[in-house]
């Protein structure tokens, strides 16, 4: 007779929540996205990129 080992013992598994994943705050809810800039006031800068970033239709 030949002796067999044991089942080595297993971590638990994760247990499975059922939360709703929108109730949390993701990472999309605090990055700063694209495009985002800071508040300037309404400077020179501003009217700059007004001009630069306008479709040549507006013009």
């Amino acid at each position: 007779m030949s002796t067999v080992p044991g089942p080595e013992p297993r971590e638990p598994k994760p247990a499975l929540v059922f939360d709703d994943p929108l109730d949390q705050q993701s990472s999309d809810d605090t990055d700063s996205g694209w495009g985002e800039r800071t508040d300037s006031g309404g400077s020179a800068a501003d009217l700059k990129r007004f001009l630069d970033e306008k479709p040549p239709h507006h013009l």
